[in-house]
């Protein structure tokens, strides 16, 4: 992930679930989702701990590894989409592996740029 020209406006006032479990990738993604004016919740690094998040705050958007420690990130996928709550798979996996359940859900290839995290946010309601 590599940082370019911010657009402070994208997420200015909007909170960002980061669900990753490394921890150098989610500070990254925190550095990325701040370069474009967001509030990160988290990040969490497991499902449970990105679900006790979710019992007490409902982000705006989420951006989520699929694979946390051997598991995969669905529950929160489905917490999510209960709430409404658009969210962006951000991910090594090929996005013909996602769940088909969720593959309507935008995208995001790792490693990944400001630009990238720009375009998948094209995909989901910013309200």
């Amino acid at each position: 992930m590599r940082a370019g020209r911010a657009d402070p406006m994208l997420l200015a006032g909007r909170s960002v679930l980061v669900v990753e479990d490394e921890f150098l990738i989610a500070e990254e993604m925190r550095s990325l989702v701040q370069q474009l004016g967001g509030t990160v919740i988290g990040p969490a690094g497991s499902i449970d701990a990105a679900l006790d998040l979710l019992r007490v705050i409902t982000p705006d958007i989420a951006l989520l590894d699929i694979n946390l420690h051997g598991n995969r990130v669905y529950l929160v996928a489905e917490a999510l989409g209960a709430a409404r709550v658009p969210f962006i798979f951000a991910t090594g996996y090929d996005a013909r592996l996602v769940d088909a359940r969720f593959q309507d859900a935008p995208h995001l290839a790792k490693p990944f740029s400001l630009s990238g995290l720009r375009a998948a946010l094209r995909h989901i309601p910013l309200q």
